[in-house]
């Protein structure tokens, strides 16, 4: 053991198992000193508390530490023992406080989530808790309140808007239930009692017929192209299209059957394939379980489904405001199938429980009376509609000539017919309705439950 002025020089001709005390000058700090074992000098501190000796490591030579910052931390840590601390008991309750940050439990619960959740709806929560969260990561759990909370969600409200923010919200306060699940013992779930920011209503949009002629003849014959069409004709969600896969389909009796695992309500559900909807569909590439998966400047992986939404819908409206000489009104790929939906109830004279069968929701009479209903008797209703609606689609460029001189981009769909169609006949759907428990109100009903969906 040696007894010298540590400095920069003295650390660095050390040899293995040498130690040095800090000592021979004014700025000598008792009890502190440099040790190498190996190829690693570390700074240390020997001090006595309530009679024992003690050893604090205080961090290896190098960045950040250098003899003039050891010591000085040797001093701050001779104060806390002068006071009736003992360092080494205040290192472990730091380290016991670092697991628990909200970061640490973050990153104990992702995984979690991971396993139960969606990938789109995994990756929305894994970005609110480590972006939307970020500012409240090096807090303890323990110590977060509903005042650190409301603070963050009314920056959060500002900056991204109300919606964005109650997800947030949302996907905090689920963190918390799991973490007291289990067994981290929080008095309680910090996020409950906070104000949930103020939303805007749902959306109601219901695109008008010049508005859908124009998205129809816009689309490109790509991947994007192909999933806006199968969207209106199918007028199922936009991730159920775009992550369609082969084993899901039969192309020879026309059906689409999604697993439960792949709807939102999580139950299985058949879409009958009309005959523009199988035109659609591209022809199998090798090694693709996914039918689309080419976004902008990123080639087909595989084992996903498409990517690249927001670019191909940018891409698809400026197409549409080339040809129209001005943009559509603010719309979304979602308004395809509020309108679709709409269109086949208020127009075309489905009736509502169809509707419901089409859309595989689990609202208005699919909650009720027809939430026991027999798939395959509806399964020729549910086809015949979205006949009729695609039959509708076909004749929208002739009624709404201001869009008819946009180019049509898939050859598949054939040549327009300008002959007159008639109206459907609808007789098929004039079904008794006392026999379906349908009353005059639910029509109304279903139409409203649409526009949150």
């Amino acid at each position: 053991m040696a007894v010298s002025s540590i400095t920069i020089r003295a650390v660095q001709a050390l040899k293995p198992g040498e130690t040095i005390w800090d000592s021979d000058h004014r700025e000598a700090v008792r009890g502190f000193g440099v040790r190498r074992q190996r190829d690693q000098a570390t700074y240390v501190l020997k001090y006595r508390v309530f009679g024992r000796q003690r050893f604090f490591t205080i961090g290896p030579h190098g960045a950040p530490w250098t003899p003039e910052l050891a010591r000085k931390e040797a001093k701050r840590l001779l104060g806390l023992v002068a006071n009736g601390k003992d360092p080494a008991d205040e290192k472990a309750k730091a380290r016991l406080q670092a697991a628990d940050t909200l970061r640490a439990v973050a990153d104990q619960y992702l995984p979690s989530a991971k396993l139960r959740l969606k990938p789109r709806s995994y990756s929305e929560i894994e970005r609110y808790l480590l972006v939307s969260w970020k500012p409240l990561h090096p807090v303890s759990v323990f110590q977060i309140t509903r005042r650190h909370i409301s603070a963050r969600i009314a920056d959060l409200a500002s900056v991204h808007g109300a919606v964005s923010a109650a997800r947030a919200r949302t996907a905090l306060s689920s963190m918390f239930n799991w973490a007291i699940r289990e067994g981290l013992d929080i008095a309680s779930n910090p996020v409950l009692g906070t104000n949930r920011p103020a939303q805007p209503g749902g959306r109601a949009r219901v695109l008008k017929e010049s508005e859908l002629s124009a998205i129809w003849q816009a689309c490109g014959d790509d991947d994007y192209g192909r999933i806006v069409r199968l969207l209106l004709l199918t007028a199922q969600r936009r991730d159920e299209v775009g992550s369609m896969q082969w084993a899901e389909l039969d192309t020879i009796s026309g059906l689409w059957t999604l697993p439960s695992g792949r709807t939102k309500n999580h139950r299985e559900h058949s879409v009958p394939l009309v005959p523009a909807a199988l035109a659609l569909l591209p022809h199998r590439r090798n090694d693709r379980d996914f039918l689309f998966g080419d976004g902008p400047r990123r080639s087909g992986d595989p084992h996903r489904g498409f990517s690249g939404w927001s670019k191909s819908k940018t891409a698809l409206d400026a197409r549409i405001t080339e040809a129209l000489g001005e943009p559509l009104p603010h719309w979304t790929v979602h308004d395809l199938r509020r309108s679709a939906s709409t269109v086949m109830a208020d127009q075309l004279g489905v009736l509502p429980h169809i509707v419901e069968a089409i859309l595989n929701h689990v609202s208005g009479h699919r909650a009720g009376v027809a939430g026991v209903y027999n798939r395959a008797r509806y399964a020729a209703e549910m086809r015949e509609a979205l006949e009729r609606w695609a039959e509708n689609l076909k004749t929208l460029p002739h009624r709404n000539l201001k869009a008819s001189h946009l180019h049509v981009a898939t050859s598949q769909d054939g040549p327009p017919t300008a002959a007159r169609i008639e109206p459907p006949r609808r007789e098929p759907y004039q079904q008794d309705r006392a026999s379906e428990g349908l009353r005059p109100s639910d029509s109304e009903a279903i139409r409203q439950s649409r526009f949150d969906s």
